[in-house]
């Protein structure tokens, strides 16, 4: 393991105990009553935990958008063909009237303030020149996972680290909540493929239809996804990674171990995403404290994911779009949590009889 990465995870430290504990303390003694506000309490101590006050104040949200292409799209298992993937990223750099980037997650980051980062970390085409394009990639694309390894270990390290540094950036520039997302024609496959591999369950289980392919298409990509798996048992998570990942997986893992080793909060979108953040919990365990689900996506495998990490996602919306839209949706969620922790007064302090 490169000595970068080694550090990185050994930065990873668990959530503070004593500040959840004050929060819990605090949480009781607001002007409502008890559990009146559902999931927003225990999202509002996990912050508390994550940035070490019992009043948190999480302030700037970045998403992150890594995108990649797949040698696995051309095995045919997407409804889309692999050019689509240099054609979003143009689109999310793309100047609109409304402002910067003209896919979904542009437009949700900008009705809830956030900031949108994107990043080459394998795209299969040569980029135009933009001041908004981090340029991460090794090479156009990985290898085709169902007849050889994705990418090599260090590849793989190569992007962590990648992801890293632009997480870096974008705490730099103000984000206290980061949300990784991602682009990549037929990266599902991938996602399912190291999904089966780390829950050790059949491809089948776990194995969507992506961008919504028919039901000939879904067997062909189960049986795609089997082929990869049978070529090699390796369940070492790094290993998984460079087997059967994207070079836009490997990024976002960066940027989650990154946004925890700093002691922000990180949440996650879907299916794609998920799979980083096996990757990432298996290598590092105390990744998960910093980890908030967006919602639980259509991607059959999602909620595998989730309920293996011990997750509860915050809403469910048939989302299976990617980009990080959902991850984006949520942070005005995640955001209230923490202020009505902070902003409520007390029953002591408002002169309301306690209950």
């Amino acid at each position: 393991m490169l000595p970068d990465l080694t550090a990185l995870l050994t930065a990873i430290q668990p959530a503070d105990a004593d500040a959840m504990d004050r929060a819990r303390a605090r949480q009781a003694q607001l002007t409502k009553p008890a559990g009146a506000l559902g999931d927003l309490e225990d999202l509002s101590v996990r912050l508390a935990g994550v940035l070490g006050s019992e009043r948190p104040d999480p302030r700037g949200v970045a998403v992150i958008v890594a995108a990649g292409d797949h040698g696995v799209a051309r095995a045919g298992v997407s409804a889309y063909p692999p050019e689509v993937t240099p054609a979003m990223v143009a689109n999310f750099l793309a100047d609109t009237p409304a402002g910067p980037g003209g896919a979904a997650v542009n437009a949700l980051a900008r009705a809830v303030g956030a900031r949108v980062y994107v990043m080459d970390a394998g795209v299969n085409a040569e980029l135009p020149e933009h001041p908004a394009l981090a340029r991460a990639a090794l090479r156009r694309g990985t290898h085709d996972l169902s007849v050889q390894a994705a990418m090599s270990v260090d590849e793989a390290q190569a992007l962590i680290l990648s992801g890293a540094a632009l997480a870096r950036q974008a705490i730099e520039d103000g984000a206290d909540v980061l949300i990784p997302g991602e682009m990549g024609i037929g990266n599902t496959t991938p996602a399912a493929a190291i999904t089966a591999r780390l829950l050790g369950l059949d491809a089948a289980r776990v194995t969507g239809r992506g961008t919504g392919v028919d039901d000939g298409r879904l067997a062909h990509k189960v049986a795609v996804i089997r082929a990869g798996l049978e070529r090699t048992p390796t369940t070492d998570p790094l290993e998984v990674l460079a087997e059967f990942g994207g070079f836009e997986i490997a990024a976002m893992l960066g940027v989650m171990l990154q946004a925890a080793a700093s002691r922000r909060a990180v949440i996650l979108d879907g299916f794609v995403e998920g799979s980083a953040a096996l990757v990432g919990v298996a290598l590092a365990p105390h990744l998960r404290d910093f980890l908030f689900p967006a919602g639980e996506c259509a991607e059959t495998g999602h909620a595998a994911q989730l309920a293996h990490l011990g997750l509860t996602p915050m809403f469910h919306l048939n989302l299976r779009l990617g980009e990080g839209t959902g991850g984006v949706l949520a942070a005005p969620i995640l955001l209230g949590a923490a202020a009505t922790l902070r902003e409520m007064r007390t029953f002591a302090e408002a002169g309301v009889p306690g209950a």
